[in-house]
């Protein structure tokens, strides 16, 4: 039974040595916004995920660019000796959770308060090797 779990476990090491991932909190972005821009690269490969996100005009792709290059980093790091262009990475997994709100207060006319919510966000990307059928 201790080598049936052991071998588990390694095959469980082997699985994840495959995929990788960056977190990024408390990014001043509302997670509308961000997830917009998240969809557009989910399940992308990872270097044309890098060039859709270079090239859009919104703020949140300059901050998901940023940790999409720091998952890939994570990636090599785990697997040394691989290149990622020889490896197929795609973005497994993007998720977008909603993180603190920052609450002030703007003048409103007749003497009134009007609150402004100041969204931000989590982000978490996990890329993996896809697998070749052969």
């Amino acid at each position: 039974m201790g080598a049936r779990k052991r071998n588990k476990a390694e095959q469980l090491k082997e699985a994840k040595k495959t995929n990788s991932f960056a977190k990024l909190n408390d990014c001043p972005t509302s997670p509308r916004k961000m997830r917009k821009v998240a969809d557009m690269v989910r399940g992308q490969e990872v270097f044309k995920a890098l060039a859709i996100l270079k090239f859009s005009p919104q703020d949140a792709a300059r901050r998901l660019e940023k940790l999409l290059r720091s998952a890939i980093a994570n990636w090599e790091a785990k697997n040394e000796g691989s290149r990622p262009e020889d490896n197929n990475l795609v973005v497994k997994e993007i998720m977008v959770d909603s993180a603190r709100m920052l609450k002030r207060i703007q003048p409103a006319p007749q003497g009134r308060a009007h609150r402004v919510r100041k969204r931000s966000n989590h982000v978490t990307l996990i890329v993996d090797s896809k697998k070749v059928e052969a």
